[in-house]
């Protein structure tokens, strides 16, 4: 398993006059390096192309399979198709690689943010930012707002729903370790148990089959699988936040990671000079309308 990258320890330096005279001896840990708000600061060296990745020249880049649209296309994280996948290129190019120097590995999403060393430099999954996941990894700025939906049958009950109160009688579904599975505890509040799923295509085809009366999912996964996938059903509605801070999307990186700052700061340069708007145009379009259930 590749090392962890980390800043060296001052202790590599003798006395203060050494360290002074061997300029770069003593990297800045990256927490005294970033600003208040993770970006990169003006210590951290963000060098194009020239970071301590975990492949030298390269840039390893994680996320799961199947790698569902509309994040990314024909199951390929590598043709640049796909919102994710094109974030995940523009992120790369804002570093400094070319995108024959991304290299893609699979990595299961709730392995993306569990515990421990990660072989990957970052991970992009639709993984939302949280307090809970933050003690395990790092993450980005966030670099999508995210939105759960409600998906049901049309000829369910669920279908229906006008608001919170009309899906506590209704069996609900959500792949496991989802802020979508915390939005139905936490928000719904079900009569019945919600079904867990490993992975939302065995969400869908529990839906498909009538095994759950709704499943719940981001807003723009819920437009793809309504007009892709399961003719059948609709989306009900989107949930309101459950606090006045937006639910996000970040890239995940570890813990120790010294690329944090420099992957932030990519990000944040990448909303404000209106990239990551664009690409939301371009490929997440259909996901607008949804009324908001209360």
């Amino acid at each position: 398993m590749p090392l962890v990258n980390r800043p060296l320890a001052t202790g590599l330096c003798s006395a203060v006059v050494l360290c002074a005279v061997l300029a770069g001896c003593s990297p800045q840990p990256e927490e005294k390096a970033a600003g208040a708000n993770g970006t990169a600061g003006p210590s951290t060296s963000c060098a194009p192309g020239g970071l301590a990745t975990q492949v030298p020249g390269k840039l390893t880049v994680g996320t799961d399979k199947p790698a569902y649209a509309p994040w990314f296309a024909d199951d390929n994280p590598s043709n640049g198709k796909g919102f994710e996948s094109a974030v995940a290129y523009a992120v790369a190019q804002r570093l400094g690689y070319g995108r024959d120097a991304v290299v893609w590995q699979t990595v299961p999403f709730n392995s993306a943010f569990a515990p421990g060393a990660k072989k990957f430099d970052f991970d992009i999954n639709q993984v939302s930012i949280s307090a809970a996941r933050e003690q395990a990894v790092a993450f980005s700025s966030g670099y999508y707002d995210v939105r759960q939906a409600v998906v049901a049958l049309k000829s369910s009950k669920a279908a229906k729903a006008k608001s919170l109160a009309d899906l506590k009688g209704v069996k609900l579904g959500a792949q496991v370790g989802t802020t979508s599975l915390d939005f139905i505890n936490d928000l719904v509040k079900p009569a019945q148990r919600p079904a867990v799923y490993q992975r939302n295509d065995f969400a869908k085809s529990a839906l498909r089959n009538g095994q759950v009366d709704a499943i719940v999912v981001d807003l723009p996964t819920g437009f793809y699988i309504t007009g892709s996938e399961v003719p059948d059903a609709k989306v009900v509605g989107q949930f309101p936040e459950l606090d006045s801070k937006p639910e996000q999307f970040g890239l995940v990186l570890d813990k120790e990671s010294t690329l944090t700052s420099c992957v932030s700061g990519a990000v944040d340069a990448l909303r404000k000079d209106g990239t990551l708007a664009a690409l939301e145009k371009k490929w997440l379009s259909d996901a607008v309308g949804a009324p908001v259930l209360k």
